[in-house]
């Protein structure tokens, strides 16, 4: 079976960014039908108890979980038992991605504003953040690093996981996502997934989960859903959709790269988006083949079959790569390749990515483990308002303003002027009332 990926000319276009948008690939969500699909969930978690998620986790997945938190023998026995090669692999995933998130820890900065008069700005975690790790159609303990290193390093000073239960694993979530808990120190996991996961985290159960002020990590549209709708109740990282790639490539890509590229990111799910944007008619040629070769033969052919064959799927055709570098940027792709001749000096003008992996040796899949970077990234063009997770998700900027009297007496008729200025002359009595007590 031959891959149906369509083939897009933008050749002697000159569009403006809202124009390439209209005109690039997307997959298609209809998220306002996930909103109140997940409405009457959201409700139930609110106002039921443990015995509620557990019927929740048995409706949709199959499964009633023995108990919703996992039993801390349930979490060590996982890490005993789990592959010495696989442990090693994650213990060297966790040591680079605690490596580079260590460099994002934030600083106290105080500034003099006067003699006398100086503000400070200190970062303060989050008092407790739950956080999401998916488990539809693939293990992720990759997630698990990802969400708990830098909320670690942010000395978050509580930290929950919830995974959706398994019918595989009796109820639990996958041993390989307990086993990695474990061997970050998370204790305190819930058999939960979904919506419902999102609900306990932000309304918390009774003699169960106390609630928490931010949900991160990546799901699926009910998650996004959930998110959206209790957005404010808690903090989110963002609505994370269907995973997508980018590659820009000139004609010194290899074509085979390219397709295996694509590919492992259509792996995810049918509605994850793989583009290639490129100056190169006889690439898009080559990867064509290579793409029916390589989707053949690996084991979720079905699956990249129909998301290299969706709408939100292209091979993307441009006169130079100064159009396309125009035409990334408008895309703002969760992850973005640059196979490029020189692709450190096309990296800076990339204005809109989750996350750019920079020549031949620098996958997506790289990033997706072992990296040192973080996987939890924005999607459907969020990257041109959002970041990716990181330690600063999970730090609030608290600032502490000092004056003394001196500095107070010289700035208070500033204040006041501008207090009635704005019509709200209470303001400037405030300022007064002290000047009153310091015999002004």
């Amino acid at each position: 079976m031959g891959v149906d990926i369509r083939t897009l000319d933008l050749r002697g276009q000159s569009l403006s960014k809202a124009e390439f948008q209209t005109r690039l690939p997307r997959a298609t969500l209809d998220i306002a039908t996930a909103m109140a699909a997940v409405e009457p969930i959201l409700d139930q978690v609110k106002n039921g108890d443990e015995s509620d998620l557990i019927a929740l986790g048995e409706k949709f997945d199959g499964v009633k979980p023995p108990s919703i938190r996992v039993p801390s023998e349930v979490i060590d026995g996982a890490l005993a038992k789990l592959a010495p090669e696989i442990r090693s692999a994650l213990e060297e995933a966790i040591r680079r991605i605690t490596k580079v998130h260590a460099d994002q820890s934030r600083n106290v900065t105080s500034t003099q504003v006067v003699d006398g008069g100086s503000v400070e700005q200190r970062w303060i975690p989050v008092d407790r953040v739950g956080l999401y790790v998916p488990g539809g159609r693939a293990v992720y303990p990759s997630s698990v690093i990802m969400n708990v290193v830098p909320a670690q390093i942010a000395h978050v000073p509580s930290i929950a996981i919830a995974s959706p239960p398994q019918i595989e694993n009796g109820g639990y979530p996958h041993p390989t996502i307990l086993a990695t808990c474990a061997l970050l120190g998370i204790d305190e996991v819930y058999a939960v997934g979904g919506a419902q996961a999102v609900a306990m985290f932000a309304y918390g159960v009774k003699d169960l989960c106390e609630p928490a002020d931010m949900v991160t990590g990546p799901g699926n549209i009910y998650v996004a859903a959930a998110k959206r709708a209790l957005r404010g109740k808690i903090g989110i990282d963002s609505e994370a959709g269907p995973t997508e790639i980018a590659i820009l490539a000139d004609d010194s890509a290899l074509a085979h790269e390219v397709a295996a590229d694509l590919i492992s990111q259509a792996e995810h799910d049918t509605i994850a988006a793989a583009v290639l944007v490129t100056t190169s008619q006889e690439l898009i040629e080559k990867v064509k083949v290579e793409l029916d070769i390589r989707a053949n033969a690996t084991k979720h052919h079905e699956r990249i079959h129909i998301a290299l064959s969706g709408i939100q799927s292209a091979l993307v055709l441009v006169d130079s790569i100064d159009q396309g570098i125009d035409v990334v940027n408008a895309y703002a792709a969760e992850h973005l390749e640059l196979l490029v001749a020189d692709p450190r000096g096309v990296s800076a003008r990339i204005r809109n990515a989750g996350a750019v992996f920079l020549g031949r040796f620098s996958p997506v899949s790289l990033g997706d483990y072992s990296a040192g970077s973080n996987h939890v990234l924005p999607t459907g063009g969020c990257a041109c308002h959002s970041s990716g997770l990181s330690v600063q998700t999970f730090l609030r900027g608290l600032t502490f303003i000092e004056y003394n009297e001196e500095a107070f007496r010289e700035i208070a008729a500033n204040v006041v002027t501008l207090a009635n200025a704005e019509d709200l002359p209470a303001h400037g009595e405030a300022i007064s009332a002290r000047l009153e007590n310091l015999g002004e």
